[in-house]
């Protein structure tokens, strides 16, 4: 498996169904933030978007974007018009699709749909803090024309409630959410807003490279040479360019993919902690508890039985 598909593994990644917004005339909605990425696009028409932190985007029909902030953010008609709250707006339970300003016969409205996707805890630092506050992907591009068919069918879902739209929606925001960071990890992609760090990390090919090996073998006793002659490197210019492109040096990265596996398998399984320590190298428990604590604030007897006390409500 590469890199980014066991990240996403170990997130836990859940997307919540879609909203569908229709707004027609001159008209601004402001949004609250959201807890960890939203997702999106637009399906006929125009509009901007406009989150903090970063400048205006000019979205058109068929363009997606990424929104990996929890501040407030603003879709508008333009740029002049004053945003009204979203919660005043519109009803606190959305219809789908939900209308402002407009109705469904009206030829210039603009459609949007998006999802918020949300993931666990403990693992949500390896993701959206290395991501640009807003991207977009292009229409007309080749990853716009791939994730096209998802739009469309995406497009059909929020149309109406129809027998399984719920579960097809949500499947569908996730799959809208990949194709939005393949295209970041395409080097001179369509998408605005340049992945910084970790995840542009995945895309130069020595340091790549280097990260597939720690994923690919967690178990080995790596070195940073070894590490370094695997890519053809240096080691002071591999230990260099590694902490600058994924903003931790290799073992220490090495050391929090470790523990982040860990987290998943004691979630997900029911094997003891000491097997789990084992396959990932600590030869003995207690060596992997304390490194588990030190990295994740908690003993791994104590997050298991958390996250099953979480999981029986």
């Amino acid at each position: 498996m590469d890199p980014l598909s066991e990240v996403l593994e170990l997130l836990d990644l859940r997307a919540a169904s879609p909203s569908r917004l229709e707004a027609g005339g001159r008209w601004a909605l402001g949004f609250t933030g959201h807890q960890h990425l939203k997702v999106g696009a637009v399906v006929t028409g125009e509009c901007w978007l406009i989150a903090e932190g970063a400048g205006p985007r000019h979205l058109r029909a068929g363009d997606c974007y990424l929104l990996a902030s929890s501040r407030p953010y603003v879709v508008a008609s333009d740029l002049e018009t004053e945003p009204v709250p979203s919660s005043t707006a519109l009803p606190s339970l959305w219809p789908s699709p939900a209308y402002y300003q407009t109705n469904p016969d009206d030829p210039a409205r603009t459609i949007l749909i998006s999802g918020s996707l949300s993931f666990d805890g403990t693992t949500a630092a390896l993701l959206p803090d290395i991501l640009p506050p807003v991207a977009r992907i292009a229409a007309g591009s080749h990853q716009a024309t791939v994730v096209s068919p998802v739009l469309q069918l995406l497009g059909d879902e929020t149309a109406g409630d129809v027998p399984g739209s719920a579960t097809m929606r949500k499947h569908l925001t996730h799959i809208l959410f990949v194709q939005v960071l393949r295209t970041l990890l395409t080097p001179g992609g369509p998408a605005d807003g340049a992945p910084p760090g970790w995840l542009g990390a995945f895309s130069d090919h020595q340091i790549g490279t280097a990260l597939t090996l720690l994923h690919e073998q967690p178990a080995r006793r790596w070195t940073v040479a070894d590490l370094a002659a695997a890519v053809s490197m240096s080691r002071s210019s591999f230990a260099m360019r590694f902490r600058a492109l994924v903003g931790l040096p290799p073992l220490d990265y090495l050391v929090r993919w470790r523990m982040q596996t860990a987290a998943r398998s004691l979630r997900l399984t029911s094997r003891t902690v000491a097997a789990i320590g084992s396959d990932l190298g600590y030869t003995s428990e207690s060596a992997f508890s304390n490194t588990f604590k030190r990295v994740l604030g908690q003993s791994p007897s104590r997050y298991r039985s958390v996250h099953a006390s979480a999981g029986s409500r």
